[in-house]
Formats: C-alpha cells, structure tokens, sequence
C-alpha cells in the first residue's frame, strides 16, 4: 500500500514589503507598498498587512490604493535585494529536501514524503522550516502540509500571518466538505458565480452534482472541479519547471497616441527581448506574440506561428493588433512561445 504524501506548500508574508520592514523597523506599523509612483501609472508589487486593512491588495492600481489610504507609504521596491534572500529562503528548502517546486521568489512546494528527519512529521518539518527561515532573513514563511498541493496551498493561506495549518490525511475529507468552493484552485469569479446560481457554496454541494452534468457546465474544468471536491490531487512536485513563453513589455507614463508611436516604442522592446531569449539560450521559438492594452483598459492580444522572431514580424502583429480598437496605447508587450521538451526531442528524431 502507498503511504500517503506529505506535501508542504510555504509562502513568504508579504514578501517585498516584509523585506523592507526588516530592514526598516519604522514601517512596520504604518500603510506601506511597494509599486510605482502614481505618476508612473504603475501597480501595487505587494503591501503590508496594515495597508490590506484598507483594502489594498498586489495588481492594484497606484493611483486607486492611493485614493483608499492617501497617507500610503510607496516605495519603488529593490527586486535585486529580494531575488537574494529568495535565494537564502531557497537554500533553507532545499537543506529539508531536494524536492522543491519553487513558484515564484516568495513561495513554493515542497515533498517532503521520504524525509526520515524530524521522526517523518510533516508538522516538525514546518516548524522547523519557519523557523530556519525567521532566523537567517528575518522574513516569516506560513506554510500548509497536506497530502495534496492544493490543499497544502489552501493550508498555507489559513492562518496567514506566520500560519501554520497541517490538514492531516484523517482530516481531509472534513475539511474538504466544509471548504468553500471559491477557494478551489482555479475558481475565479465568473465560476464562482456560475456555481452560486447551481445553489453550490461548498464542496459537499459541488459533490451533489454528478461528473456529466459538471462537464456539461464547466467542460474539461468539470472533471478537476468533481476531483477537487473529493480531495484528489495526483500533481506531483516538479523539480524543473518548463518554461512555455519568454517575453517583455512595459508601461507607458503617457499613452502612445497612434500606430506611428507604438510602432516606435516597439524597437527597444525587440531589443530587450533579444537579450532575454540570449540570456535562456536561445530557446526554440513555437510562435510570436504580440500584446496591447489600449487607454480604456481594453487588451488584445495577436500571435503567429509563422512569422521569424525579427522586429518586421513585430510590427506587422502590433498593426494588425492595434487595429482592432484603433485608440492610444498604454502598454506594449511581445514574446515568444517556447517548444515544449518532448515535441522539441520528437522533432529532433523525425529530423
């Protein structure tokens, strides 16, 4: 008989924010975030817990977090501060086990299944996990311990700040009836409205629901939301993680009026993604993209899997883009979608 995994998920506290209120204890109780100047059109990176008490949250327009807290504290956020103690957060991860699946600077999973440390108690891995993390950066790390990812992820969210929720193998099927469906993996807002007019709030309502009818609501999403409701998550960790795009863009402190000027702003974009692809090795191209946001927030977004990754096949994408709404531009992007692995290697032997 398999015995049950035991699956950590850890996810840093308001990572860039807590970064600099280590650094800067007089931060710590006021509103602060990090993001660009209001000036700058930019987005909230992350802010701290008194400043969410306002109801400001990471993707959130400067301009509008500034309007709920007007005494909010911006900084423009040092990414190469933090990059390094995500490495020093990385290293505690991987002295627990070599089986770590990071997800971003702040946050990652973590099997931890075979680990003989600790007795094999995922409970005694976490604590120890926080606390190695405390006491080298200064940063605290929730963390979640499941046997599955998305409960390990849901765990770790559960007693933020500094949580620690282990939902043991004995208490997922409690814990999985009473949890609401809007905190599945993958419910939006538009799903969630959808399952609220099926009258399903939790998952021992969504349970009710045969997987036919699921599939005919929901399609493919049907059967992980007839998954997820029952507490099956078969996703391993995965150490390598495979790259699917590499792309640039920015944001403009002043909309582009027309074509000619995005056309334009289009070069050094080119020339910025050139480097990055040099950066990762020139990686096989699958298709090029371009992406446009227009001033009324509209964002459309134009691809091709025969054009060459040269700057011509740039600009015929962004006019033929920009055509579909024909109004200032507020942000400009393009990249390039990668080959998968196993089609690359198939390729190579039909060649």
């Amino acid at each position: 008989m398999q015995k049950p995994r035991k699956i950590l998920h850890a996810d840093c506290d308001c990572f860039f924010a807590a970064v600099e209120m280590r650094d800067d204890p007089s931060l710590r109780d006021i509103p602060m975030a990090i993001g660009r100047s209001r000036e700058h059109r930019g987005v909230i990176a992350t802010c701290n817990y008194p400043a969410r008490a306002f109801g400001i949250h990471s993707a959130m327009p400067t301009a509008q977090a500034l309007r709920l807290c007007p005494h909010l504290t911006l900084l423009p956020g040092d990414f190469e501060k933090y990059r390094d103690v995500s490495r020093q957060i990385q290293a505690v991860f991987h002295e627990l086990t070599p089986l770590v699946e990071p997800l971003s600077l702040d946050e990652a999973f973590l099997d931890v299944t075979d680990v003989e440390a600790f007795q094999g108690s995922a409970t005694w891995m976490a604590q120890w996990l926080k606390a190695e993390c405390l006491a080298r950066t200064g940063i605290t790390v929730s963390v979640g311990a499941a046997p599955a990812k998305f409960l390990a992820k849901i765990a770790s969210d559960w007693e933020k700040p500094d949580g620690l929720t282990v939902i043991a193998p004995d208490r997922v099927e409690a814990f999985v009836s009473a949890l609401p469906v809007k905190k599945l993996h993958g419910v939006g807002p538009a799903t969630s409205v959808r399952l609220e007019a099926l009258g399903i709030e939790t998952c021992a309502d969504l349970r009710r629901l045969p997987l036919e009818r699921l599939r005919e609501e929901f399609g493919k999403f049907g059967h992980r939301l007839y998954e997820l409701a029952r507490g099956i998550d078969e996703r391993p960790v995965k150490v390598e993680r495979e790259r699917k795009s590499v792309s640039v863009e920015t944001t403009f402190d002043r909309d582009l009026p027309g074509l000619t000027e995005a056309r334009e702003a289009l070069v050094p974009l080119c020339r910025r993604l050139e480097e990055r692809l040099a950066r990762h090795g020139h990686p096989s191209p699958a298709g090029i993209f371009v992406k446009v946001r227009f001033d009324d927030f509209s964002l459309t977004t134009l691809e091709s899997r025969g054009l060459a990754t040269d700057q011509a096949s740039f600009q015929l994408l962004l006019e033929q883009a920009w055509a579909r709404a024909e109004r200032p531009v507020r942000l400009l992007g393009v990249g390039v979608r990668l080959v998968p692995e196993a089609a690359r290697q198939q390729l190579e032997l039909e060649l």
